[in-house]
């Protein structure tokens, strides 16, 4: 097993990945709730794309511009599937509070998830299990831009509740 770490600041569009004290990643997006990013994880870059209602998740390999993976994200299901390289994986959010979360082959886990700060959840680990899959940078960055997009969907949604009441 490797254990990894990820930062996001507060209020920030850039996200760094840890391997040690080692930067070994990145993800930036193109503003603050922008539906566009770059990543780049072992030297290998990407980009990755959301639609405006934050459902359909895109990740592009960023040399050739091909398509590497599409997820469907419902907000209101836990899991969701993605194919890549013929392979199906599924993303599973394991609690209520989306501060854990894995990635699942074959019922078996790759990639877990784990937020640390219990308000801002921009601080957490990643374990990977396995390292014998060509797809674990794609799905390990893919991970981390679906947590983004819960994190503002949850914002979108206290700022609505907040309009409602007052």
């Amino acid at each position: 097993m490797e254990r990894y770490f990820w930062s996001k600041g507060i209020l920030k569009k850039n996200l760094e990945i840890f391997h040690g004290s080692e930067r070994i990643g990145f993800i930036v997006w193109e503003s603050l709730t922008g539906s566009k990013a770059h990543g780049m994880l072992n030297d290998r870059l990407f980009i990755l794309n959301r639609e405006f209602f934050l459902s359909k998740l895109e990740i592009y390999d960023a040399n050739n511009q091909a398509l590497l993976g599409t997820i469907m994200v419902n907000l209101f299901n836990p899991k969701s599937d993605i194919i890549i390289n013929g392979k199906r994986f599924e993303l599973e959010v394991k609690n209520f509070w989306q501060s854990r979360w894995s990635w699942k082959f074959n019922g078996d886990d790759l990639i877990t998830y784990q937020s640390n700060e219990f308000i801002s959840k921009d601080k957490g680990t990643i374990e990977v299990y396995t390292a014998c899959t060509e797809e674990i940078e794609i799905l390990l960055l893919l991970g981390l831009f679906v947590r983004n997009q819960f994190i503002l969907f949850m914002l979108l949604i206290f700022i609505l509740l907040l309009i409602v009441i007052f």
